[in-house]
């Protein structure tokens, strides 16, 4: 039987504990924010309108990358990609975001949700011009919760322990995949390409920003 309303759901699980329903914040703490600070990658989620497909994006950079302006705002800039604009046309069209922060080696993430705004402007984009790239523009986040989240599903997974992970040829090059992917005539590139390719945008950012 297909679970279709909240009470069906709710008598398959117990109750959530104390600890659980009082860990979520209205702002970020002391700890959060030392956390935002240490972590190298996000993933930032966001819903289109009209009931549009959502979309979840991995963000990263040095840590820090994210800063903490103050308890209640995040700012994120947007480095380059693959120029889609898929996170920033769902956030124009519904500001709602969601974020989950990790740190390689803990197993605990923070969790954040809140409303966007894009900002272009020099009193937001100046804030990384020391950075590896200036951004375009910055995604403020006015946070709404903000929690941690336990470690069960990183010790299931044992992501960050390396025995546990499996060859990295399992998987054909990235340009084979897209290429199968796009169809005849599309040439993929070997992953050494990839990576190569990669480098050298990597290094052009770098650039610009000094």
């Amino acid at each position: 039987m297909a679970i279709t309303t909240r009470e069906q759901l709710r008598a398959l699980y117990a109750q959530p504990g104390e600890r659980a329903l009082r860990k979520q914040m209205a702002q970020l703490d002391v700890h959060a924010q030392r956390f935002i600070a240490l972590a190298p990658f996000c993933v930032l989620a966001s819903a289109g309108a009209g009931g549009a497909l959502l979309d979840a994006s991995p963000r990263g950079g040095t840590p820090g990358f994210v800063k903490v302006r103050d308890a209640q705002t995040l700012l994120l800039p947007d480095s380059g990609g693959n120029n889609r604009l898929d996170t920033l046309h769902n956030l124009i069209d519904d500001p709602r975001a969601a974020l989950i922060f990790m740190i390689p080696g803990v197993d605990e993430t923070l969790r954040v949700n809140g409303a966007a705004r894009l900002r272009e402007e020099d009193e937001f984009t100046g804030l990384f011009a020391q950075e590896r790239q200036r951004p375009k523009l910055v995604i403020e986040i006015a946070v709404q919760e903000a929690y941690l989240h336990c470690a069960k599903a990183f010790m299931r997974s044992q992501l960050w322990q390396p025995a546990t992970w499996g060859p990295r040829d399992a998987l054909p090059s990235m340009g084979r995949m897209i290429g199968d992917q796009i169809g005849a005539g599309f040439v993929g590139e070997s992953d050494s390409e990839t990576m190569a390719r990669y480098r050298a945008q990597l290094a052009a950012e770098a650039r610009a920003g000094n």
